[in-house]
């Protein structure tokens, strides 16, 4: 098994025991003459995607583990041990379980939202209207789900503990995601697209909620469903309740 160190270089790849020297200036950057020599800057970029690369890891680990087991049954241990990195390669990273945990509904939270912000952008930059935006991100939301379903499972069940010491930031991040939709309601509506009577903060949350649910229900009692079907029926709901307000030309 690779073992990561706190900077996230493996103890046993390519580059364990390659006799680095530092007294010639020659390293694992390049050789000297030649034009290859790695820099500062490009060793900084190399420890950055490393490190990038240990936490991802780490948040997979602790998503699966969490959600098979739950958050105080789960241990530093488990997660370095699923993730394949060695116990300190968590503490050099995260300060604790509870902050690894708060960053991995951050991140995954943030992945969402960027996955809806691409659905509405692609959708009017190919000429598509408000509903149409809001319709892709509907379908991207589904997307989301189906990929991270563990993830999902959690972000929901977190939704409704509020003794939680991350629940102040898995406020802030629910509210990032549901903004996105907002913006695009808000944008129907100044364009006359949808109705003036929509109550946007409101109809964001069902939205989101109603990607939500449906696809955990999906996942957990209609699996033979595919994503299409699901699509197919949250589309016709949104076309008909929001798409159908439209102001009267």
């Amino acid at each position: 098994m690779t073992r990561t160190t706190a900077d996230g270089a493996g103890t046993d790849g390519p580059h364990a025991g390659d006799g680095r020297r530092r007294d010639d200036g020659r390293g694992t950057g390049g050789r000297e003459g030649t034009g290859g020599r790695e820099g500062t800057g490009g060793v900084r970029a190399r420890a950055r995607r490393n490190r990038s690369s240990t936490r991802q890891k780490l948040f997979s680990a602790a998503v699966t583990l969490i959600a098979e087991q739950g958050f105080s049954a789960t241990t530093v241990e488990e997660i370095a041990d699923r993730a394949g990195v060695a116990k300190g390669t968590v503490y050099y990273n995260f300060a604790s379980k509870s902050e690894l945990f708060e960053e991995l509904l951050r991140y995954g939270v943030e992945l969402l939202t960027a996955d809806l912000r691409e659905a509405a952008e692609s959708t009017t930059r190919a000429g598509g209207g408000r509903v149409d935006a809001l319709d892709a991100m509907v379908r991207a939301g589904l997307a989301f789900i189906d990929r991270y379903p563990a993830f999902t499972q959690l972000y929901v069940a977190e939704l409704w503990r509020t003794n939680r010491a991350w629940n102040s930031t898995l406020t802030i991040v629910r509210q990032e995601a549901v903004a996105v939709v907002e913006a695009q309601l808000r944008g129907g509506v100044e364009e006359g697209e949808l109705s003036g009577e929509i109550d946007i903060s409101l109809t964001a949350s069902a939205l989101v909620g109603m990607v939500l649910v449906a696809a955990l229900d999906w996942k957990a009692f209609q699996p033979e469903r595919s994503l299409d079907d699901v699509h197919a029926a949250l589309s016709l709901l949104l076309q008909g309740r929001v798409g159908g307000c439209a102001q009267p030309r």
